[in-house]
């Protein structure tokens, strides 16, 4: 079993651009007028923002909104970015590209092509110089890269950032890994102890998920790659103690989390 502290929480998806907006939503339905279509991550510069990928752009955002809400400074925290597909429409190009006209490819576009593009981004523009990890695992993305937070705080770190992100899936594979709209969420992790906010116990154990679990947050944005986190942030949503959920983590494993305290409100912006 390994323990942490939620200081911080950052979310973006259609219609919910912050972590109020998404609370609001999970408590009364009701979707903010007027919500930006694409994150705009302040840590890029304005040339910087408007090239960079959409996967890229929803993971500095709500990564810079956890810290803030944590009162931590970027740039002192270790990093894991967990996403399924990474940047999957610039995939598709940079493969349709070298099939058909293999001298026309974009370095630009090579470069964000990478899966750690993000925490790449992410260092840059933070000046972070502290460890960045970027994980994959299908469906399993997230609860891996949660245990690996866990882990890292387990083995002596004070506070660590896990981002979760996907974007719409693009091409053939889009058929083979299905995932739709761009979905962000961010936790910042610590070791230390604090009544006010929520506190997580999680264990890896064997077991399946079902499917049709999910409060609000899910059935909204249940058709990203990366909804397989959102039962975790319904969960943290609601006022008071809610029940564990179960998050997939591999075949045959799931990862099980206990939420042990309420959140306030004043705890997150």
């Amino acid at each position: 079993m390994l323990s942490a502290t939620i200081e911080g929480i950052g979310f973006w998806n259609r219609g919910l651009p912050s972590w109020d907006a998404a609370r609001a939503f999970a408590a009364g339905g009701a979707l903010p007028d007027a919500a930006a279509s694409r994150p705009s991550p302040q840590l890029l510069a304005p040339n910087e923002r408007r090239r960079a990928p959409d996967t890229v752009a929803v993971a500095l955002e709500v990564a810079l909104a956890a810290c803030n809400a944590a009162g931590r400074d970027p740039k002192t925290l270790p990093s894991v970015f967990a996403s399924t597909h990474g940047e999957l429409a610039i995939t598709d190009y940079i493969c349709a590209t070298l099939a058909t006209q293999p001298e026309a490819v974009s370095p630009t576009r090579f470069h964000n092509s990478v899966h750690n593009a993000a925490a790449g981004y992410w260092t840059i523009g933070s000046g972070a110089m502290q460890p960045a990890t970027a994980i994959s695992a299908f469906d399993a993305s997230f609860a891996q890269g949660l245990l690996e937070a866990m882990v890292q705080l387990a083995a002596g770190s004070e506070a660590v950032l896990l981002v979760g992100y996907d974007a719409t899936s693009a091409g053939p594979l889009a058929a083979v890994s299905h995932s739709e709209g761009l979905l962000g969420g961010a936790l910042v992790l610590s070791r230390t102890p604090n009544v006010n906010v929520p506190q997580l116990q999680v264990e890896l154990v064997d077991g399946a998920v079902d499917r049709l679990a999910g409060g609000p947050l899910s059935r909204h944005a249940h058709g990203n790659a990366m909804a397989q986190m959102l039962p975790l942030f319904d969960a943290l949503a609601v006022a008071g103690n809610p029940a564990p959920v179960v998050l997939p983590a591999g075949a045959g494993r799931v990862l099980r989390v206990a939420i042990e305290a309420a959140i306030t409100e004043h705890a997150y912006a």
